[in-house]
């Protein structure tokens, strides 16, 4: 099962969010959406994807960042998000 989960982000905090994520190791898919909801990029992660292979998606993150003010992350995780337990 999947769930999504979405951040408002702007400019330079893009590319730093981004490599957050990616670093967690649980986010199959991002997808950024400029101001309005237009889709601008949408990159699938998988297990394989590592290193070298992600530079050409960080540049043009990064470029993305230069361009536009406010963007929304959406990240689509693997798993069930954990339940807090009642207290």
């Amino acid at each position: 099962m999947f769930t999504k989960e979405s951040f408002t982000v702007e400019g330079e905090a893009l590319l730093k969010k981004i490599k957050e994520l990616i670093a967690e190791g649980n986010v199959r898919k991002i997808t950024i959406t400029d101001k309005s909801g237009k889709e601008i990029m949408s990159f699938p992660l998988t297990i394989g994807v590592v290193g070298a292979l992600l530079l050409p998606v960080m540049a043009a993150v990064g470029a993305l960042a230069a361009f536009f003010g406010e963007c929304t992350i959406t990240v689509e995780r693997e798993g069930d998000k954990k339940e807090e337990p009642e207290k």
